[in-house]
């Protein structure tokens, strides 16, 4: 039986591409397009059966990717949700995760990679290029295991500070601190807990319960 799938993006041009390469993957379906989380909504209405798999772009009017996110994660918990943006920015890709995407890909993927993603996302119920080891949707809820790491107060404190919105600059004038002695935190803690990014450093925070949303 195919996964079926449900795209949201208000890019027409792109929705479109998207859908049809999609349906020349072998395992996928695509039942339904949408051009924001409003659109998706009024779809949804139409369909006897929900998608499996919902891929969101983060930046669309109306209603965005963040807002959609939330709003299937809390109506339609089984689905398996994939951001896919032009969105780089640390901030976007932590709230998208933080909504109940478990994988963030961005528009420029190789199309094997993206078949790669959807096939981990479907079987492991995750995909992250840079943990590579973590359920997103499970360490949004709660971690099933936990395990002692090595840090200070001033470290726990710069997690907290560097899993919301805030800059680095705005994190070092938040605890008196100087960007470089920032940037060591930093630096630190991407060792400790073997992460090569802002994003999978806050990952693996939460699914370490160093902080909590």
């Amino acid at each position: 039986m195919k996964t079926r799938i449900g795209l949201v993006d208000d890019h027409q041009l792109f929705l479109k591409s998207l859908s049809l390469m999609l349906d020349t993957f072998q395992d996928y379906e695509v039942v339904i397009e949408a051009l924001n989380g409003r659109d998706l909504q009024e779809k949804m209405k139409l369909l006897e059966t929900p998608p499996d798999m919902i891929l969101v772009d983060v930046n669309m009017p109306v209603m965005d990717g963040i807002a959609t996110a939330g709003w299937i994660t809390e109506n339609h918990p089984a689905i398996l949700l994939i951001a896919l943006s032009m969105n780089d920015k640390d901030d976007a890709i932590i709230r998208m995760f933080r909504a109940g995407c478990c994988a963030y890909l961005l528009k420029d993927t190789h199309p094997t990679e993206l078949e790669k993603a959807l096939q981990e996302v479907r079987i492991k119920g995750y995909y992250n290029a840079d943990t590579g080891n973590i359920n997103f949707r499970r360490l949004l809820r709660k971690a099933d295991e936990k395990q002692e790491v090595p840090i200070t107060a001033r470290e726990l404190q710069f997690l907290e500070y560097a899993c919301s919105d805030l800059t680095y600059k705005q994190i070092a004038a938040k605890m008196y601190l100087s960007e470089r002695t920032i940037d060591g935190y930093r630096e630190a803690l991407f060792e400790k807990l073997h992460v090569q990014s802002r994003v999978g450093l806050c990952l693996e925070a939460l699914r370490k319960e160093l902080v909590r949303l």
